[in-house]
């Protein structure tokens, strides 16, 4: 059996093959992001505005939670694809079994705290009185299912890891679908209200869950369960360095909570729904760049453990010259699009709508830096470099945001929390580049 086809993250890719081995990644990554931006559509449409505000306030601890998993599953994917491009497989596979048991320990921790001062969480994320009963239906079901939603992100990416993208993508596609049913079923057959959205989405993050957990036990990939050896090491290296991706949940969760404040003291519940709406539609279009970056990370990783510089740089070529090609894409569709996107979701709502149509055509200037950013820190991540790529995440997603929240708006009303996150990610995009020049000379990526 030759190398390839023991492990196909030892392929020498070209531009076909290493898009087509992300594919997956990216379509799993926007079936994820259709999880909640299904909801809030469903909410505006057979809910009501109230309610899709209410998603936007409790989104912060959805963001820790997601967080959480997403900093294991990086920062523990880096380690096992490194060690697996060493020939350390045995050692892969028990670092791997634990990074899966300690997210869900993790898991159940959240459950149990988060149920338990689940009122007094609601209340200090700023709610208002009116809101409150939408919160708390909505978060109590998302709580009840945080174990299966970090288990569900673990997967995501350790099916990259270990060389089964496609069955990652057949699930998460699975998921998505059920999600879309059983919000359906939920909210406008049986009248379940903001309920119905939490249940149906939680009913999504089961699936891959309890298929991956089954495809791990079976031993027919070179990645599979095994009796772990407790390592601390192992633990704290795969949380340092998931770091990065785990400071860009924490980041979302404050800014999405400061972005909340901000509307609701210039435009009340209204200006919260309509950032509800961009900030959920600027998730869905921005995970395609964590999609493509999720794909193509072990990869990077394999190659960097295996000194294979030559393809490692070749690699890295390719997928800057793929971000920036479909960055200024989906700016353009963005740009043009914004009053059909707006009316998906709040057509019924004028105020709500016009709110929205003058916010996006403003925020759809961000996505010309956000995939740049993106992928930069995903590859520091790659190269086991989590502090650079922690930097890169903090200063874009909240260091730069909230300077920019708590001035622009002194002096621009509105349109200043509109520019805040174009401006925090264009100020990223000239510090990624630094960091890009100032580290080649230890990587040899260019």
């Amino acid at each position: 059996m030759t190398e390839v086809q023991k492990n196909p993250l030892a392929k020498n890719f070209n531009v076909s093959s290493l898009i087509k081995f992300a594919f997956p990644s990216i379509i799993m990554m926007l079936f994820m992001g259709l999880y909640t931006i299904v909801d809030t559509i469903f909410v505006a449409r057979f809910v009501n505005t109230n309610a899709l505000s209410s998603i936007n306030i409790v989104c912060p601890i959805i963001n820790i939670i997601v967080g959480l998993g997403t900093m294991l599953a990086t920062g523990g994917s880096a380690i096992v694809a490194k060690k697996m491009g060493d020939k350390k497989i045995d050692e892969a596979r028990s670092n791997f079994t634990l990074i899966v048991i300690t997210g869900i320990v993790v898991g159940l921790v959240i459950v149990f705290v988060g149920l338990l001062f689940v009122d007094k969480i609601i209340w200090t994320l700023g709610v208002s009185q009116l809101l409150f009963p939408y919160c708390k239906d909505y978060l109590t079901i998302q709580l009840i299912f945080a174990v299966f939603n970090i288990m569900q992100v673990l997967y995501q990416n350790l099916f990259v890891t270990a060389g089964k993208p496609t069955l990652g993508l057949i699930l998460c596609v699975a998921a998505g679908l059920a999600n879309i049913v059983f919000d359906y079923i939920f909210i406008v057959w049986l009248q379940m209200g903001i309920k119905g959205a939490a249940l149906g989405t939680g009913i999504g993050y089961t699936i891959p869950t309890f298929v991956g957990t089954l495809f791990f036990l079976t031993n027919k990939s070179e990645l599979h369960f095994c009796k772990p050896k407790m390592d601390r090491v192992v633990l704290l290296k795969s949380c340092s360095n998931g770091m990065s991706e785990m400071i860009s949940q924490l980041s979302t969760a404050v800014t999405t909570f400061l972005f909340n404040a901000a509307m609701m003291k210039l435009l009340g519940e209204d200006g919260v729904a309509a950032i509800t709406v961009i900030v959920y539609a600027g998730f869905l279009l921005t995970t395609f760049y964590i999609g493509f970056s999720m794909g193509v990370a072990p990869i990077l990783s394999y190659n960097y453990g295996s000194k294979n510089i030559k393809q490692l740089k070749k690699v890295v070529h390719i997928c800057f010259c793929f971000i920036i090609t479909i960055s200024i894409f989906v700016f353009l569709c963005c740009l043009m699009a914004g009053e059909n996107i707006a009316a998906i979701f709040v057509k019924n709502n004028k105020n709500v709508f016009e709110i929205t149509k003058m916010g996006f055509t403003i925020f759809s200037f961000s996505f010309l830096f956000s995939g740049f950013n993106i992928f930069t820190s995903a590859l520091f991540t790659a190269l086991s470099n989590g502090t650079v790529s922690a930097v890169i995440s903090f200063l874009r997603t909240l260091g730069f945001i909230i300077i920019l929240l708590l001035v622009l708006p002194r002096f621009l009303n509105v349109a200043g929390v509109w520019l805040a996150i174009p401006i925090a990610e264009l100020l990223t995009f000239i510090l990624a580049i630094y960091f890009i020049w100032r580290y080649n000379k230890y990587y040899n990526y260019w």
